[in-house]
């Protein structure tokens, strides 16, 4: 989580740079992640926007008002916090100009580390910054919405949607979204062509080996997809439309929700990290609730990093399991229940 990069961004306003919103007014926080406090005499209505369904259900449990994607117009106040891409921080920033009123405050921070400079600067050219604060290794700056809505549409022309081989629809911020991941592409490459029953995909992403399981596997009579990115899982939607599967798509958070569905095979390439620094015990909660969701006798088919530990939590929780094949980055595992 932003710990720091939350606490620049209401540095404006603890430090009397900004007013602080009052009671009445309406406040879009984009990008909101769990971790912050609302500065003392902070009054105004905090509606918070996070897909990342982790995120989303700590901020729901604290009582927020929050949504997976912005909703409405005519707010008085917009919070934006930047993250590392580019292209998503300045899709945020143009959906606050969107959604915030001529005249109204747009507040945007993000760590030193992660391009806040540049951000700062590319924003500046195209509305005049009121001002800006370092504090807590990060950057805050802010502006005004013009009356106009010119810079918005400049931001979106600067990042249209990308075709991802030829075919797939994605956007920055999504796992690998400006290319087939090349474990993913390893996993596909060694599935079997027979795959029948009823398969998940867990951690399915912008939906890449969903879409070619659908369109390589004739028997299977049922396929859904698993994702805790909601505007990824909305991405995969649209990138399986064209196949003979209707998925089914759940929004989840896999490591705390039930599956409550039961799977003759499930696929996944489970993500190792939520920071930069890897975390393998994100990936054994991944396998062990596949395990959960399998039927007696079904089959895990998985690609993990070389170098991560897996196998003694496939040993532990499936009756077997093997390696299906290797390169110089990745592994492919099948594990039978």
């Amino acid at each position: 989580m932003a710990a720091e990069p939350l606490k620049t961004l209401f540095h404006p306003f603890e430090a009397e740079a900004l007013p602080l919103p009052r009671k009445g007014e309406r406040v879009l926080f984009l990008g909101a992640e769990p971790g912050f406090r609302l500065p003392e005499g902070f009054a105004a209505m905090l509606h918070a926007v996070q897909g990342f369904r982790p995120y989303f259900r700590t901020l729901q449990a604290s009582g927020l008002t929050i949504t997976p994607l912005a909703d409405g117009a005519g707010f008085d106040v917009a919070l934006v916090l930047a993250g590392r891409h580019r292209g998503q921080n300045e899709m945020r920033i143009a959906e606050a100009l969107e959604r915030v009123v001529p005249g109204g405050s747009i507040v945007v921070a993000g760590g030193k580390d992660e391009g806040i400079a540049s951000l700062r600067k590319r924003i500046d050219e195209l509305v005049p910054l009121e001002g800006h604060l370092p504090k807590y290794h990060g950057t805050a700056f802010w502006l005004r919405r013009p009356a106009d809505l010119d810079a918005a549409e400049r931001l979106r022309a600067a990042n249209p949607a990308l075709l991802v081989d030829g075919r797939f629809h994605a956007a920055p911020g999504m796992f690998s979204f400006d290319k087939v991941d090349a474990g993913s592409k390893l996993l596909v490459d060694n599935l079997p062509g027979d795959l029948r029953g009823n398969i998940a995909d867990f951690c399915a992403g912008w939906g890449y080996v969903a879409a070619e399981v659908a369109a390589r596997c004739s028997g299977i009579s049922g396929l859904d997809l698993y994702e805790a990115d909601f505007a990824s899982l909305e991405a995969a939607k649209g990138n399986i439309g064209n196949t003979a599967a209707v998925p089914g798509l759940f929004w989840i958070d896999l490591l705390a929700e039930p599956v409550e569905r039961r799977y003759d095979a499930i696929v996944m390439n489970p993500p190792f990290h939520r920071s930069r620094a890897a975390e393998p015990e994100i990936g054994a909660g991944m396998i062990r609730a596949a395990a959960k969701a399998l039927k007696p006798g079904g089959k895990l088919f998985m690609v993990a990093n070389r170098q991560l530990p897996y196998e003694p939590v496939l040993s532990a929780v499936f009756a077997s399991h093997a390696e299906l094949a290797r390169d110089g980055m990745f592994k492919v595992f099948v594990a039978r229940r």
